[in-house]
């Protein structure tokens, strides 16, 4: 169950055994006291997958009052004459609804452990056959200050536990001696999230899981924006910082139970996880060392940093506060900056290079592949052609508060529609440590604040050029424009700030671009492959072909414009015009694999996918009876990346050009020139084959939105009666 990528604060799962799980009335019943029975049934489901994966399980569960109550006021109606109903009704004594209540909620436990049984949740319909036996333990405060007692429970949930018997515990409100059981909070434990921690602790246990009906533990009321997750407490530094919302809708506790009782057990040893009951495999991702909940464990003031470190909501709205200090500069004092950040870059050259050199080698005797070891080298001279490229940002005109419209509206009322930065990116980018320095560039010359997260593989790169490049920074802007995100822990949550970040980049696999969209409702710019055709045509000057077709694939094999599929004129077969392209590919140690018509006729392995990637010298190869026929493949099986098409008739060139739907376009030339700088951008943040906003090489243009400025002298609206509009276009400069 365990996984590779677990996170370093929850390694302790490993040694996890037995497991004690407490579910809430928020958990259990729905907001109108009915039993939530799709909830229910996913617990239940989670509990069966531990139970027959060797842990020990022990539940806690609460509900019996407000199941008893649900079913002692079904019962006053069915006695209750009509003229009984108009009259006002008692509230049930709690203890009533408790005694009635555990019955009911016992036998609806039991249920759904041992039998096959339908269940309706919002999914719909669904069958459980969970053949699993459950055991009841009812207790009460006073019987723990029993010796002998206690003993004997840890004797009777051992010999339950050996049998592979779930024990489902409960305080016995029916017989409780509190004055008030629903406030009183005098004795050992006072509900059943005290009651759970004190069972983790008599019981031995490994790991108490308590589900609540929000996420984890936030610094405020988890309905206020402004309040954060908090993944790991420390009494030391958030005892003092949190604000505690309501109680628990229906049971006795809330959040500042759970955090009394999780407290107390992980002072005593026992690691503490609170977080959702309303996901149906929360239980299960916290034992796979997933981050998700609130941890508590007595080791986690040494895992904590304090003092400048900053959370994920800070670091965005120091971002954003220096972006505005940024855009209130003249634009010479930002350009200053670029040619600063330039100089800064060739003075520290030596510096960078051997960090880079260091993580190089960690990648090779970590085993990589060589295509990302080449994503992640600084090769020589690399850093000076960086500097280059700010260099041009730097002279490029000046993108922000550019006018683009002029408009009289009515006389004295001119609107103007004007270029302005997008506000915080936040770019997500894999192995490429060059990419930060394009990013921070574009970031700066745009005006928009940037949180930055790189491959762990080149962190020594990263850390030392954000360092140089922040340091060529005024402080009338401020270090804490660009953010460094060093831990991939911090992603989750800034993919939650869509009230504080604009836009989101996500440079690297497929994998990574489509986690992150289906992870946020920040929009998301980006591609999640670059399969990148070229169409040699039956026209094609062959020479021509050759010398494409080798730059596209063979220039540079890992980046996202390199060729990774080529289609081929029948014709071609014919005139010997493939078996050159194919003879001066396999010459450079190009691994061809064919489609299903290449395959056979050429005599080469056949391509698992025509939707691959390979970022190597490999490339399928498929051949088509015409122009449509490629353009069809390219739309069935491409990315809308980068497409070519070599050829010599000029009618057939147009129609490629204007029906291939991708980013990117070609005739006659190389899919690798789809750069940023090659299209003369300076530098690109990445390559979009989304439609909104930007497409292919997004640059500076891509990284600005618009606003509107309207002058006037007094107008006011009025019903538009005294308002004469003329809606004249104007002069861009007056």
């Amino acid at each position: 169950m365990i996984m590779d990528s677990m996170d370093p604060s929850r390694a302790f799962v490993r040694n996890v055994k037995r497991l004690i799980v407490k579910v809430g009335t928020a958990v259990v019943t729905r907001g109108d006291g009915r039993i939530a029975l799709g909830r229910l049934g996913a617990l239940c489901e989670q509990l069966k997958e531990l139970n027959s994966g060797g842990y020990e399980v022990i539940l806690v569960t609460s509900g019996a009052v407000g199941l008893g109550r649900q079913r002692l006021r079904y019962r006053r109606v069915a006695n209750s004459s009509f003229a009984d109903l108009q009259n006002p009704q008692d509230e049930f004594d709690g203890k009533s609804c408790a005694s009635v209540g555990q019955s009911s909620l016992m036998a609806l436990y039991d249920a759904m452990f041992s039998q096959s049984l339908l269940v309706s949740a919002n999914m719909g319909l669904f069958y459980m056959q969970l053949d699993v036996t459950s055991s009841q333990l009812l207790v009460t405060d006073g019987i723990f200050r029993d010796t002998g007692f206690r003993e004997q429970l840890s004797e009777t949930v051992a010999s339950l536990l050996e049998l592979r018997v779930i024990p489902i515990f409960n305080e016995n409100d029916a017989v409780s001696a509190r004055k008030a059981p629903y406030e009183d909070s005098s004795g050992i434990f006072w509900d059943n999230d005290s009651l759970a921690g004190l069972l983790a602790m008599e019981l031995k246990a490994d790991l108490l899981v308590l589900l609540s009906d929000v996420e984890g533990l936030y610094s405020g009321p988890p309905s206020d924006p402004k309040s954060k997750l908090i993944h790991t407490y420390v009494k030391e530094k958030h005892r003092g910082e949190i604000t505690f919302g309501d109680k628990s809708r229906l049971g006795r506790g809330g959040m500042t139970a759970k955090v009394n009782a999780a407290t107390c057990a992980a002072d005593s040893g026992i690691p503490v996880v609170i977080t959702s009951g309303f996901a149906t495999d929360n239980i299960i991702k916290v034992l796979q060392g997933e981050r998700i909940g609130t941890l508590f464990h007595q080791d986690a003031h040494l895992w904590t940093l304090f003092g400048d470190q900053l959370g994920a909501r800070e670091m965005a709205f120091a971002a954003r506060e220096c972006s505005r200090r940024l855009q209130a500069l003249e634009s010479q004092e930002r350009s200053k900056i670029l040619l600063d950040i330039a100089d800064a870059l060739e003075a520290n050259e030596s510096v960078i290079m051997v960090e880079n050199e260091a993580d190089v080698a960690a990648a090779l005797e970590a085993g990589y592949e060589k295509s990302l070891v080449s994503r992640l080298a600084l090769d020589p001279g690399k850093i000076s052609g960086l500097a280059k490229s700010v260099r041009k940002l730097a002279e490029m005109e000046e993108p922000i508060g550019r006018a683009l419209c002029r408009t009289e509206l009515a006389d004295g009322l001119v609107l103007e529609k004007t270029s302005c930065p997008l506000g915080v990116l936040l770019v997500v980018f894999e192995s490429r440590p060059d990419a930060l320095v394009q990013i921070a560039s574009l970031a700066i010359r745009s005006g928009n604040g940037l949180l930055l997260k790189g491959g762990k593989d080149a962190k020594r790169s990263n850390k030392i050029l954000h360092k140089v490049i922040s340091s060529a920074i005024p402080d009338t802007v401020g270090d804490k424009l660009i953010g460094l995100v060093t831990s991939r822990e911090e992603i989750p949550d800034l993919l939650k700030l869509d009230d504080v970040i604009d836009l989101v980049i996500p440079r690297g696999s497929n994998k990574l671009v489509s986690k992150i969209k289906s992870s946020t409702k920040i929009p998301v710019l980006g591609h999640a492959d670059g399969i990148c055709h070229v169409y040699v045509d039956k026209s094609a000057n062959i020479d021509m072909a050759k010398r494409i077709l080798h730059d596209a694939k063979i220039d540079y094999p890992a980046a996202c414009n390199a060729m990774e599929t080529i289609i081929v004129h029948k014709d071609l077969l014919s005139n010997g015009g493939l078996d050159e392209i194919v003879f001066e590919l396999q010459r450079e140690a190009v691994t061809l694999y064919g489609g299903p018509r290449a395959s056979a006729l050429l005599n080469i392995a056949e391509a698992s996918s025509l939707h691959h990637e390979y970022s190597s010298m490999a490339c399928t190869i498929e051949i088509v009876d015409d122009v449509f026929a490629a353009i069809d493949h390219i739309h069935h099986h491409g990315s809308a990346h980068t497409d070519c098409i070599i050829t010599e008739d000029s009618e057939v060139a147009e129609i490629f050009l204007n029906q291939v739907d991708s980013a990117a376009v070609f005739h006659n030339a190389s899919t690798r020139f789809c750069d940023g700088a090659r299209f003369g951008l300076g530098a690109e943040v990445g390559i979009s084959t989304s439609r909104i906003h930007a497409r292919g090489p997004v640059g500076v243009e891509g990284l600005l939105t618009t606003r509107w400025l309207l002058r006037g002298s007094g107008q006011v609206v009025d019903g538009d009666k005294g308002v004469s509009y003329t809606h004249k276009d104007l002069p861009l400069h007056s």
